[in-house]
């Protein structure tokens, strides 16, 4: 009898472990269709699994997720807790956690409603996701000021129209840089009348949408050259910073916030003016940013977390 080459034998393999485990066709139903026994079938799906063309993945069943929400609810002041299935793909997960948000805002949102928009790829993400919502002409606000980097997609005024389109409505430009070289500065683009109206405008939001960054030489500040990541390095050795809420609001594990060089240097919204938003959404879908989520909540400014299921794990466990 004619052995089977090696790519026929993984073509054998994947269709039977598709027809197993994707179309749910049980063994006996397999056998009788490939002609082979029933043994053999458990023995070829056991073998996909060793040559690594099956690769099985426990996730938490939605009912699991709600538990945890409740376990978070019970220990921080939350509105609610989003939480989204566990993925390995970096992408994906963000895809996970931005489809929740977005659900969230289509089910929650009311017409004409004021929302202040953050920056980076958390927030980026929701305004992205394909789904369809309801219309609600919304208004839309920058929280902070713009970047002249690659990558102006997650700017929070790029993402402001596109959650304009997405949700229609319309969008406001905080017309200024996220980012300026010392205090002086700052406080004459604070005293420009375009820039105060429009913040004025997003303190007064019905909801704002921020991301939580961590501290890392890879993140999203040194990738815009706000910090190098010595000075990431030393704020988080040295002054303890864990994280930060809407790209430059610096807090330890206490939620206690921390100078750093950016201090006084972004022109946004800060954590004292988002505690006065009645509805504040903060997305960190990255599975490293646990310690960051836990200084976020304990600042006493996010009224909703969107996660994976292993950071909130992970932080009930920090918190028992």
């Amino acid at each position: 009898m004619e052995k089977n080459s090696p790519s026929q034998d993984t073509e054998l393999l994947t269709e039977i472990a598709v027809a197993y485990y994707q179309d749910e066709i049980t063994q006996e139903e397999i056998a009788r269709k490939f002609g082979i026994s029933r043994i053999k079938v458990g023995r070829l799906l056991r073998r996909a699994k060793e040559e690594g063309i099956v690769e099985i993945n426990v996730r938490y069943h939605p009912v699991f997720s709600t538990r945890l929400e409740q376990q978070l609810l019970e220990r921080f002041p939350l509105q609610r807790a989003l939480i989204a299935l566990d993925y390995q793909d970096e992408e994906e997960q963000r895809r996970q956690v931005a489809a929740l948000v977005a659900t969230h805002l289509a089910q929650t949102l009311k017409d004409n409603a004021v929302v202040a928009i953050g920056q980076g790829r958390n927030v980026a993400a929701v305004a992205d996701h394909p789904g369809n919502v309801p219309m609600r002409n919304c208004h839309f606000i920058s929280g902070i000021g713009g970047t002249h980097r690659p990558g102006d997609a997650i700017n929070a005024d790029h993402i402001s129209r596109r959650m304009a389109r997405k949700f229609g409505g319309i969008s406001e430009t905080l017309y200024a840089p996220a980012y300026v070289e010392n205090r002086a500065l700052k406080q004459s683009f604070m005293q420009n009348g375009t820039i105060k109206e429009t913040l004025d405008r997003a303190r007064k939001a019905d909801v704002a949408l921020v991301g939580i960054g961590d501290m890392n030489e890879n993140s999203y500040m040194v990738k815009l050259g706000w910090f190098t990541p010595h000075e990431i390095i030393d704020a988080s050795l040295n002054q303890g910073v864990t994280g930060d809420v809407a790209g430059y609001d610096f807090f330890n594990a206490q939620g206690q916030h921390v100078d750093t060089v950016m201090n006084d240097r972004v022109i946004g919204l800060s954590i004292d003016e988002l505690r006065n938003i009645p509805c504040v959404i903060a997305i960190a879908s990255e599975n490293t940013k646990a310690m960051a989520i836990l200084g976020a909540l304990r600042t006493g400014a996010i009224d909703i977390i969107a996660s994976s299921a292993q950071n909130i794990r992970t932080l009930l466990n920090m918190t028992k």
